[in-house]
């Protein structure tokens, strides 16, 4: 049997967030029994934490499907968890993953957060590329429609406004191949807010049997410096998605920037502990 904590990541207000599974101290696990675990749990991803010989910790993900490189929101969960069990013992850490060794920092109210890369800007779309998609009367034509990435290719998707958003129906077969086409894993819808919240989310990864996640860490980071290229140059940037899950997620990225060069990039949240389980492998 395997102890899995279940762990919610980017909550806001305690409640919400996106919900990851952590393993702790299984080295002896291979990569078809973490897949299975990742599978039988069901959620987005998995994360299973070892001893690294790189980094305080070695982290490796896990969705049903397949391994994958990184994931936000299942690093925020193990090291909000490791908080609130008093399993840390300094404000800043290094972890080991397969998108390189990156720095960790947990704040004394309990937020954490998490370096990315610094962004990559790829290629741009047109709104046709979404004619199978989704309706294309709801794409704000006033910004570009781009493939970025911290550490994961999304495509960014700019939205007329939040309601267009909520309304949003995608096709996830078209979709899906359209991930496949362009190389990414998903597709990060979002419409522009005034006020403290910068702005509405709305992310869909069918390639990898995730029609919709509730709060997506990479995906925002990404956001973040596209609105930083494209908006408006800011030290941090807030993001809230889920709603259309009825679990809403608030997402904290901030840049360390200099003459308009993006030097570093951290995605930070507040995690809870949603419960204990075992699983056979």
């Amino acid at each position: 049997m395997v102890d899995v904590y279940v762990v919610s990541a980017f909550s806001k207000d305690n409640a919400g967030g996106n919900k990851a599974g952590l393993v702790f101290d299984r080295p002896d696990l291979n990569s078809a029994q973490k897949m299975a675990i990742a599978k039988e749990l069901g959620y987005a991803e998995t994360a299973f934490i070892t001893k690294s010989e790189l980094a305080d910790f070695r982290l490796e993900y896990f969705t049903p499907t397949e391994e994958v490189p990184l994931c936000g929101h299942a690093t925020i969960a193990t090291f909000a968890f490791m908080n609130l069990t008093n399993k840390l013992s300094k404000s800043e850490y290094t972890i080991e993953t397969k998108s390189g060794v990156l720095s960790m920092r947990v704040d004394q109210d309990g937020m954490v957060f998490m370096e990315q890369n610094v962004p990559t800007y790829f290629n741009t779309l047109t709104s046709d590329s979404f004619n199978e998609c989704l309706n294309t009367n709801s794409i704000n034509s006033k910004l570009p429609i781009q493939i970025v990435s911290t550490g994961l290719r999304d495509i960014l998707l700019p939205i007329k406004s939040s309601k267009a958003l909520q309304k949003l129906n995608p096709d996830f077969r078209a979709m899906t191949e359209l991930s496949k086409e362009q190389n990414v894993i998903g597709v990060h819808a979002f419409a522009l807010e005034d006020g403290d919240v910068t702005a509405i989310c709305r992310n869909f990864a069918p390639l990898y049997d995730i029609d919709e996640e509730s709060a997506t860490g990479t995906s925002n980071c990404a956001l973040a410096c596209y609105l930083f290229k494209y908006v408006e140059k800011k030290s941090q940037y807030i993001f809230e998605q889920g709603y259309n899950l009825n679990s809403p997620s608030r997402i904290v990225v901030n840049l360390t920037t200099h003459d308009d060069i993006i030097d570093a990039v951290f995605v930070g949240g507040y995690g809870y502990l949603v419960e204990t389980k075992s699983v056979s492998v």
